[in-house]
C-alpha cells in the first residue's frame, strides 16, 4: 500500500480506550505500538517530557515500527522548564544519545518552552539551538505572548528558527476553547484549563511544518478549522515540504477518529497525499460490520 506523503498521528500510541476501536478487541498494551504504527506514521513522544525510557525499551520501539514511522520526542521538562535551557549540555547529550538507536525513525525533537520564557530569553534559546547536533531535526513551541505579537519580537523569533533550520510548532486550540461543555465533563474542562489559547500561525520555518491541533470534543465541529489545515498541507506538499500533523482531543480517546476525519479533508484537496490504512479493529470485522464502525 502507498505511504502517506505527510506525517499524521496522535499525541500517544497507548490508550486503553482505543481497544475495540482503533485496536483489535483482544489487544494488550504490548500490542498497542505495533497496531498504532500500522495506521499512523508518526507520534508525539510526550512521555520523555516527564521521564526517560530504558535503552531496552527504545530498542523494542524500533523493532515494533516500520521504517517509515517517525517518533517526535519532547525534550525533558528538566531541560526546558526547570533549568530553562542553561547549563544543560550533559542532560541534552544523555537524552539524544539514549534515543539515537531509533535512527531514521526519529522525526523532529520538539522543545516546548515554558509560558514564562519571553523575548528577553531569546539569546538563551539561540545558544541552546546552536549546541544541538546537526544530524537531527528540531521544532520549538513558544507560549509567551511576546512570540505572538506580529511585531519585532515575533519576527526575530521566526528568523532565529529559520537561520537554524528549526521548525516552529503551531499549537491550535481554537476548537477546544470554542466548546461549551457541561460542568461534569472533567476531561474537556481540564484540557481547556491547561491548554494555552494563543493565536494560530499558518507558517513553516523549515522543511517540516509541525502542527498540534486540539479539537472540539464533537469531531464534526472541527471541520472549519481543519479545512484550513488541510489547505495548508496541500500547499506545503506542493512546495516539497513534509508536514507533521498531530490530532488531540480532550482525553485523546477520539484522537484517532479526529485524525481520520482530518485526512478525509486532506484527501479531498490533495488525493496525491496517499491513503490512510484501515484500523486493526476494522480488519477483523466482516465487510458488513466495517460499514457500521463510527
Amino acid at each position: 500500500m502507498a505511504e502517506l506523503k505527510y506525517y499524521l498521528g496522535c499525541p500517544q500510541w497507548s490508550n486503553k480506550k482505543w481497544v475495540g476501536a482503533l485496536f483489535t478487541g483482544d489487544a494488550r498494551p504490548t500490542d498497542f505500538l505495533k497496531q498504532y504504527a500500522s495506521v499512523f506514521n508518526t507520534v508525539e513522544g510526550n512521555t520523555t517530557f516527564y521521564a526517560l525510557p530504558q535503552s531496552t525499551t527504545v530498542k523494542r520501539w524500533r523493532e515494533e515500527t516500520p521504517a517509515h514511522f517517525r517518533f517526535c520526542f519532547k525534550f525533558p521538562k528538566r531541560l526546558s522548564h526547570q533549568l530553562r535551557l542553561q547549563h544543560v549540555e550533559k542532560e541534552t547529550n544523555t537524552f539524544l544519545k539514549l534515543l539515537m538507536p531509533l535512527g531514521e525513525r526519529l522525526g523532529p525533537f520538539f522543545l516546548q518552552l515554558p509560558s514564562t520564557f519571553d523575548f528577553a530569553a531569546l539569546p538563551v534559546l539561540e545558544k541552546f539551538l546552536q549546541t544541538l547536533p546537526a544530524e537531527f531535526t528540531y521544532a520549538v513551541e513558544a507560549r509567551h505572548p511576546d512570540f505572538f505579537n506580529a511585531m519585532a519580537a515575533e519576527e526575530k523569533f521566526n528568523d532565529l528558527l529559520r537561520a537554524q533550520s528549526v521548525g516552529r510548532v503551531v499549537f491550535d486550540t481554537r476548537g477546544l476553547h470554542a466548546a461549551q461543555v457541561p460542568d461534569d465533563d472533567f476531561y474537556t474542562l481540564e484540557a481547556k484549563r491547561r491548554k494555552p489559547k494563543v493565536p494560530v500561525r499558518f507558517m513553516a520555518t523549515n522543511q517540516y511544518p509541525f502542527v498540534r491541533f486540539v479539537g472540539h470534543p464533537v469531531i464534526e465541529n472541527n471541520e472549519f478549522n481543519l479545512l484550513q489545515w488541510a489547505s495548508a498541507v496541500e500547499k506545503w506538499l506542493a512546495a516539497g515540504k513534509k508536514p507533521y500533523i498531530f490530532m488531540h482531543t480532550p482525553d485523546d480517546a477520539d484522537a484517532p477518529r479526529l485524525a481520520r476525519f482530518f485526512h478525509a479533508l486532506v484527501d479531498r484537496l490533495a488525493p496525491e497525499a496517499g491513503p490512510l490504512p484501515l484500523w486493526p479493529a476494522e480488519k477483523e470485522q466482516t465487510p458488513e460490520t466495517q460499514l457500521q464502525l463510527f
